[in-house]
């Protein structure tokens, strides 16, 4: 062996933990050593494992993230539920400001009363005066891009 490259070994080096105060004598190369948990104190060796070692808040920490997925969970459901609710408008379907006042002049001002309408089939929207069946194409193809299901009257081409 080479001489003067090893460290020095102090045969009585102290061990003192952090949690509980235990304190014992080792062989080392460190005179003194300091430890956050000892075998006196961790839960896995005296048997309280129910007991969380809580070191600068990790615990806090996971929850708090935990919670945060969960609220983007949540919002994203409520956003993806407004997207085909019933009671939207009829100017978010942007079908033209002459289709949208034909419809508003007739009395449908929500995506649902359209629906309902279409449950009669293609001819009661047809029925009302300057809505054509251009319109009609449109109107259905835009329903069914933004998630709504048309009813089957609806689905049924008239000639």
């Amino acid at each position: 062996m080479k001489k003067e490259i090893h460290p020095q070994y102090y045969p009585e080096a102290t061990v003192i933990c952090g949690s509980c105060g235990a304190t014992w004598k080792t062989g080392s190369t460190q005179p003194e050593i300091r430890t956050e948990v000892c075998s006196n104190c961790h839960p896995f060796y005296t048997g309280q494992q129910q007991r969380i070692l809580d070191r600068e808040g990790q615990v806090d920490r996971f929850y708090k993230r935990l919670q945060v997925r969960q609220d983007y969970i949540d919002e994203q459901l409520v956003k993806s539920e407004s997207k085909v609710s019933p009671n939207r408008p009829v100017a978010d379907l942007n079908l033209g400001t002459r289709v949208e006042n034909v419809l508003k002049e007739a009395g449908l001002t929500t995506i649902g009363e359209i629906l309902v309408r279409l449950e009669g089939g293609e001819q009661a929207l047809l029925e009302i005066s300057g809505f054509g069946r251009k319109s009609l194409i449109d109107l259905k193809k835009t329903l069914r891009q933004m998630g709504y299901q048309l009813p089957e009257a609806a689905e049924e081409i008239t000639v």
